[in-house]
């Protein structure tokens, strides 16, 4: 048994934080969030509802071991949507993006996460409080079934990741077009002024 197994959440949570630079507590009370898309830095409100999927994003990565950078990221949005997001909606929103941004650079990572999130469990239909933090983490993985093997992908597990994929990809190509339309738009109104 690893020494991080026997930490409770709050413990390791506590350690993810600092070991990604997050700051005490994870900052969930900025107003702003900044974040990495490649070489890009994007602001956008830290919400409450952010902040409320958000807490269980966190111990998804401290019980799932994907990391916080780019590819970790793709990886961890591909587990939550196939293990379902319930009805916090910017999980949806933002793990869809995820994933469709993770099919472009790392797609055989990305249907591994996925696979691996339809045959585990989530915290998203948790509630969120001192009696779970206070769960080791060995027990959560094991609550999860995140310590038994992947299966092999069958039909259905194919078609599934088949039908999220379609739905990320199309997602991600409108995000493109919505953050790109602004050039378009001033690149159109300075051709009319040239012309």
């Amino acid at each position: 048994m690893s020494h991080e197994a026997t930490l409770t959440l709050r413990q390791a949570r506590e350690r993810y934080f600092e070991e990604n630079g997050f700051g005490t507590g994870g900052n969930y009370d900025e107003r702003w969030v900044r974040v990495e898309v490649g070489p890009v830095p994007v602001w956008f409100p830290n919400s409450a509802e952010r902040v409320r999927a958000l807490r269980f994003h966190d111990l998804h990565h401290v019980l799932t071991g994907y990391r916080t950078d780019f590819p970790g990221e793709c990886e961890i949005s591909a587990w939550e949507i196939a293990g379902g997001c319930t009805n916090h909606w910017v999980a949806w929103l933002l793990n869809v993006s995820g994933m469709g941004a993770g099919l472009f650079f790392m797609p055989r990572r990305v249907a591994r996460a996925f696979q691996r999130g339809l045959h585990t469990r989530n915290l998203y239909r948790a509630e969120y409080g001192e009696a779970l933090l206070g769960r080791t983490v060995e027990e959560m993985r094991h609550a999860l079934g995140m310590d038994r093997p992947v299966p092999a992908p069958t039909w259905k597990d194919r078609w599934t990741f088949a039908g999220w994929s379609l739905a990320a990809l199309l997602s991600s190509a409108l995000s493109v077009a919505l953050l790109l339309s602004p050039l378009a738009l001033a690149a159109w109104a300075l051709a009319g002024l040239l012309h």
